[in-house]
């Protein structure tokens, strides 16, 4: 079964970095686009940033210049999410999207999910 699974989160201080990771695993064939949201307390989820396959990325205007989305250099299986000079805004719930093409033998080809992890929490607070 494949799953993503994210690590990192915790409480921080206003100014301060956090360095978030998000590993798939299971019998995957292709990742495709990795994407980072995040859900605060009583608001809607929203798109942090996005990493595709050929390294372009995306990030909300919010945390241009602070956050940095990257894949691992040899595997293509993990995503980090590196914040920097966090806010008390970036507080919430940061989840790890990803396009998955997985291994499926029973149809002799592949499978596409679109999968989420369980999330992540995030504090900034002093």
């Amino acid at each position: 079964q494949v799953q993503l699974v994210e690590s990192g989160g915790g409480l921080v201080q206003p100014g301060g970095s956090l360095r978030l990771s998000c590993a798939a695993s299971g019998s995957i064939f292709k990742i495709n686009t990795m994407s980072w949201y995040r859900q605060a307390p009583g608001e809607q989820r929203e798109l942090v940033a996005t990493t595709t396959t050929s390294a372009n990325t995306k990030y909300a205007d919010s945390v241009k210049g602070r956050f940095t989305v990257s894949r691992h250099n040899t595997s293509n299986t993990v995503m980090y999410l590196q914040m920097n000079s966090l806010k008390p805004e970036d507080t919430g719930v940061y989840f790890c999207n990803a396009e998955i093409f997985e291994n499926a033998y029973d149809l002799g080809g592949y499978r596409f999910l679109d999968l989420w992890g369980q999330g992540t929490l995030v504090t900034v607070s002093s």
